[in-house]
């Protein structure tokens, strides 16, 4: 288990170990960290052992090439995606320089937002193989913020909305959308087919009335259940943990005719069979 300290998470706006497709965020063994700018500020100290350059899917947003930066720790190997690098393969890093530009991969989905995506290896491990990543924890606290469904549009993509939640929070940390029992949830609900939490838990976890999985530990399997807003059918809920002001996102992989500063009321349905 790899643990990142509260010093180097607080240089990010969002963090989530869950909310992806890629096989190692299924079990907590990567973790993408989303910063203020587009610049890719580096969450570890080391050497660079390697800039590999990778061809990702063709996108009419995003780009084709993609680049596999390798950190050289003190007793592990930092795997990294998604920056264009600035840096040079020798050249030593410390927590906080700028490694590069952040890109859009030909990797995301329309509504993914540009990120450092980070997994660790032990040193004697391969470092290029998409398998074997050790897993991670974050050394902050998530507040989970309880939600009765209802808020505001503030934002709208093609792809998505932003919606502003109605509650109260003073403190300067994180916060994530709570579960039933005020949980904070991680992971993609329920368009990946994995999500978690930021704190461990065992037992069938609910959201708005509706049981939405069962946790083990961190990992949560999600159950078959639709979102609705308005009663439209959402493609899911991004779930993540952020600095306040907390904006939910809703994904319509469609998309949708909601506009900024429409009323919204959400809801969790079992789907059908």
């Amino acid at each position: 288990m790899i643990t990142i300290p509260s010093s180097v998470a607080n240089q990010y706006e969002r963090f989530s170990l869950y909310n992806s497709p890629y096989p190692a965020h299924e079990s907590g063994c990567a973790i993408d960290l989303y910063p203020s700018t587009d610049d890719a500020v580096s969450p570890v100290s080391g050497t660079v052992q390697t800039i590999k350059s990778v061809q990702c899917p063709e996108k009419t947003y995003a780009t084709s090439k993609e680049y596999l930066l390798t950190i050289e720790c003190e007793s592990y190997t930092a795997r990294m995606l998604h920056i264009n690098p600035i840096v040079t393969v020798g050249e030593k890093i410390n927590t906080g320089d700028c490694l590069g530009t952040l890109i859009r991969s030909g990797f995301f989905n329309r509504w993914v937002d540009k990120h450092i995506h980070l997994e660790f290896r032990s040193s004697a491990q391969d470092t290029h193989r998409a398998s074997g990543s050790l897993q991670i924890e974050v050394d902050v606290s998530v507040t989970g913020i309880n939600w009765d469904g209802a808020g505001t549009i503030c934002e709208s993509g093609s792809t998505y909305i932003l919606i502003n939640l109605p509650f109260t929070h003073t403190d300067s940390g994180f916060v994530g959308l709570a579960d039933d029992d005020g949980i904070a949830l991680d992971g993609g609900l329920t368009h990946y087919n994995a999500g978690g939490t930021f704190s461990p838990t065992r037992g069938e976890r609910s959201l708005l009335g509706t049981v939405i999985g069962v946790a083990d530990g961190r990992d949560i399997q999600w159950y078959d259940t639709s979102v609705y807003i308005n009663n439209n059918e959402a493609t899911g809920l991004s779930l993540f943990a952020k600095r306040v002001p907390y904006r939910l996102k809703v994904i319509f992989d469609n998309g949708h005719e909601f506009d900024v500063g429409d009323k919204i009321k959400a809801s969790v349905d079992p789907a059908p069979n």
